[in-house]
């Protein structure tokens, strides 16, 4: 719709960026139709609702014979709190658009059970392709030690979490374990912005420990911070897949994370690579805490882990799913 965003000039030197310049999803479909006629692409990838429903819509009013893939990548979840009317218009369009697609597409078998119920569609009609997370460059020596400076505490008790600051992350929930955490040496550092930043801080000081809690603001490459971690923590109260488990695992990080619908098991073989613990429990999370703490791991075995979701396996599903067509 809009040519925006962090990373846009990064993807503009690999790739052709059309912008549609538009603002509202009302003129999608108009502007979508004119691409296509124009374009006559052979296929389309649309990816997360409410674009999954608009797209493939727009392609049938355009006349242009091309195979559609709608993909989604969050819960249903995330519009719970929008009222009936909302849910209604979500489960409608998502139960058409998904129909008028060629290809369904979900980044976790969890994710694929919400699309099926949501749409009441068969969960076979659709097809599991984890999120690519490529492989970051090693980090270079001037950045590691700009991330060492923030961390100002020796290894052995450095916990971080990477991902926008929003309530579906429940960092309050990080905050109130890490209180608990038996360790005054450790710290704990948020990779990352968003709205809830000052409330985080509010919590951290009632808390106690705003002394021990860094705010690392927004990074565009946080490997630096994940190499020089002792521990990376996911709190979320769901996830669609998790692509900050992947890149932790990549830098050899070991990982704790709550056991959320429904990437974060998928990712961590259900425990094998890494612990998960219950959602919203603050005892528990703290208990993984401390034994991922007291546990040495086989950094080689989690960076192995990573590779299974190297953007080249998902690219090759992807186009084996548009050969087939459906």
């Amino acid at each position: 719709m809009k040519a925006r965003g962090a990373f846009l000039d990064e993807v503009r030197k690999s790739f052709s960026v059309v912008d549609l310049d538009i603002h509202r999803f009302r003129a999608l479909p108009f502007a979508l139709v004119r691409y296509l006629r124009r374009r006559r692409p052979a296929a389309l990838l649309a990816a997360m609702w409410p674009l999954t429903a608009i797209t493939p819509f727009a392609a049938r009013m355009s006349g242009h014979r091309c195979k559609v893939l709608v993909s989604e990548h969050g819960m249903s979840a995330e519009y719970r709190d929008w009222g009936l009317r909302h849910r209604a218009l979500l489960r409608i369009s998502s139960g058409i658009g998904y129909r008028l697609a060629h290809i369904r597409v979900g980044v976790s078998a969890g994710l694929i059970q919400d699309m099926a119920n949501l749409s009441w569609m068969r969960p076979d009609r659709f097809h599991v392709i984890h999120n690519p997370v490529p492989l970051r460059p090693e980090p270079s020596a001037c950045a590691i030690r700009e991330a060492e400076a923030l961390w100002s505490a020796p290894t052995g008790a450095r916990i971080i979490t990477v991902g926008r600051i929003k309530a579906v992350k429940n960092h309050p929930l990080l905050l109130r374990a890490f209180a608990q955490l038996e360790r005054p040496e450790a710290r704990l550092m948020f990779v990352g912005e968003g709205a809830g930043r000052d409330a985080l801080l509010k919590l951290a000081k009632e808390l106690g420990i705003a002394d021990r809690v860094i705010f690392a603001g927004f990074q565009s490459d946080p490997t630096p911070f994940y190499k020089t971690a002792d521990l990376f923590v996911l709190t979320s109260n769901y996830e669609g897949f998790g692509n900050v488990i992947v890149e932790a695992l990549a830098c050899g990080t070991p990982v704790v994370s709550t056991d959320c619908p429904s990437g974060p098991a998928e990712i961590l073989d259900f425990g094998r690579f890494g612990r998960l613990v219950p959602v919203g429990d603050a005892i528990s999370l703290t208990r993984a805490i401390t034994a991922s703490l007291d546990t040495q791991v086989g950094r080689d075995v989690l960076k192995e882990r990573a590779a299974d979701f190297a953007p080249s396996k998902a690219s090759e599903r992807y186009l084996r799913l548009f050969e087939r067509g459906t």
